[in-house]
């Protein structure tokens, strides 16, 4: 076979890629030589990822919970990937700061829309027994969910709606945490005390969440927002891709779990508690919480309406 410009020109490019780091270009070559074909199956890890699944009891039906939680968390995941090339890139231009916004709610509208697989496509009965295998393990957990909020916002745009004008927002982290939203979604009403599932969540989580906070102070995506410079076709553009993220996840996610958890766990005139213990009644309507990651773009009017219609 003949060598061609193109592939001369490639190994000179390996060559001064592999000089320039004091590595011998042939020693790489006869690794590749020698290197088996990548497959699929090894290439995903398939084998290890279909053997993720450890269901606590017989019941068929838990796969489906575990599964579904699982991707949810791979979608999570890819959210946070998009957020951090976004917030860690110093001087981000209008069409990159659209095309990570436009990647992230592209991954949440698959998540409001695929709730239905466990609405519709798990058995009730088999889901009110195996739950109780599950104790104290809760959804409310997901670290990386927590994560996405800190690095979407203010870390006071967080705090209980009671008291985010109670306190300064430019409070250490450590000193607003207590006050965080979440909070009241898993303490118990009689005692106020913090349940298991709070104080496992912040014996594992509480630091790393702070500092996370620390970190993003001034580049969440609320702070780098407003720290670019727009004309008025990419100021309304970015406007709306962010309203957009707004409702997907503090309104619509947060619906369709409240949903959900009414499928489930309302049984008039017996309403059953969260594995977690979690109040959800009160934790997961959006209309009690009025969570939003950035309120400078909303009117009066719609922080009124938060959570009462979806948009």
């Amino acid at each position: 076979m003949r060598l061609t410009h193109e592939m001369l020109d490639r190994l000179d490019q390996l060559e001064a890629k592999y000089g320039h780091l004091g590595q011998d270009m042939l020693s790489y070559l006869d690794g590749l030589l020698y290197a088996d074909y990548l497959t699929y199956w090894d290439y995903i890890h398939l084998d290890t990822l279909l053997s993720l699944q450890k269901p606590q009891t017989q019941f068929p039906d838990e796969n489906i919970f575990i599964i579904y939680h699982q991707i949810t968390e791979l979608y999570f995941k890819l959210s946070l990937l998009a957020l951090q090339q976004l917030l860690t890139e110093e001087q981000p231009t209008p069409a990159f700061f659209l095309r990570q916004m436009r990647r992230v709610n592209r991954y949440f509208e698959q998540l409001v829309q695929s709730f239905n697989i466990m609405v519709e496509g798990m058995d009730r009965d088999e889901f009110l027994k195996f739950r109780m295998s599950l104790l104290p393990s809760s959804g409310f957990q997901s670290a990386q969910f927590r994560m996405i909020e800190i690095m979407c916002t203010d870390f006071v745009n967080l705090l209980h709606h009671e008291h985010r004008d109670k306190v300064s927002a430019a409070a250490h982290c450590a000193d607003l945490y207590p006050y965080l939203y979440w909070q009241s979604g898993a303490t118990e009403l009689a005692t106020g005390k913090k349940t298991l599932t709070l104080q496992q969540f912040e014996q594992k989580y509480r630091q790393d969440l702070i500092q996370l906070g620390e970190d993003y102070r001034y580049k969440n995506s609320w702070q780098r927002y407003q720290q670019l410079h727009l004309d008025a076709e990419e100021a309304e553009q970015i406007r709306q891709e962010l309203r957009e993220f707004d409702q997907k996840v503090n309104i619509k996610w947060r619906l369709s779990h409240f949903r959900s958890a009414v499928r489930y766990l309302d049984n008039k005139p017996q309403i059953i508690e969260a594995t977690g213990g979690t109040n959800w009644q009160k934790y997961l309507p959006p209309r009690f919480q009025l969570v939003s990651f950035f309120p400078g773009l909303w009117s009066e009017e719609e922080k009124g309406e938060w959570g009462k219609r979806v948009g």
